[in-house]
């Protein structure tokens, strides 16, 4: 397991060097998110002992599960070892977010991607006063290249974008989003070209803040067009894990 994983790492790490060569790129700027969804804990205490800092789970109840079990898992290490260099893993909801499970989450979550209603919005900034603290979000939009269930429209983002600057509980920090399944290659180009094009604009005009910085589009089948096209941050789960039991 352990080979295989490093394997796999080695070969997204060197796509990833490849395409920011094509597009004239620091391969540095670029945040891998291993998505750790369909493999056990085993796993992803490995990944946490190899230097994994950034894990991405699509489930509120898988995500908290397991950050309690890392979080258990690295303070008994730290008594055993003395030590107290090991650090705690970046947890990411990668998926859909309802209502009811925010107030579950932010205990445990670093960064929430998917943020995609103004209800939500106020949902997690309630939540996050209570706690005496400030969650970074990204706004999850809607290409529009084909009928999806969640995801904020082109042309509202800028509006809830305005309305989210106001809100201490929550820190609006960039964008995701996520091209449509089974098309062809200049569909998703141009997904994705479009999400970009929003950032920039998103970043001159409507969140001038130097933390406006995230741009989360790539999964395992297109995340070398996604940062070709400008992102900054890749959520990859199958080309980790393929072969990982």
């Amino acid at each position: 397991m352990k080979r295989k994983l490093a394997e796999n790492f080695r070969k997204v790490q060197g796509r990833i060097e490849e395409a920011c060569a094509r597009a004239g790129r620091d391969p540095s700027e670029i945040t891998l998110v291993a998505v750790t969804k369909a493999v056990g804990i085993d796993v992803v205490r490995h990944l946490v002992d190899s230097g994994v800092r950034d894990l991405g789970e699509s489930r509120v109840q898988e995500l908290t599960k397991r950050a309690a079990m890392v979080s258990e898992f690295l303070s008994r290490r730290r008594r055993e070892a003395e030590s107290g260099n090991l650090q705690h893993p970046n947890w990411h909801m990668i998926g859909h977010l309802q209502r009811n499970k925010v107030k579950a989450l932010l205990p445990w979550v670093r960064l929430i991607h998917s943020v995609d209603s103004l209800r939500l919005v106020e949902e997690i900034d309630a939540q996050a006063r209570k706690l005496n603290r400030s969650v970074e979000v990204l706004m999850e939009i809607n290409a529009g290249i084909e009928d999806q269930k969640y995801g904020i429209p082109v042309a509202a983002a800028a509006h809830l974008a305005e309305q989210m600057e106001s809100l201490p509980g929550l820190r609006l920090t960039g964008l995701m989003a996520m091209a449509p399944l089974d098309v062809n290659a200049d569909r998703i180009h141009g997904c994705f070209a479009r999400i970009a094009e929003l950032f920039e604009e998103m970043r001159r005009e409507v969140v001038r803040r130097d933390d406006f910085c995230v741009l989360s589009m790539g999964m395992s089948n297109d995340f070398e067009t996604a940062i070709e096209c400008g992102s900054t941050m890749v959520r990859i789960g199958t080309a980790l894990m393929e072969g990982v039991e």
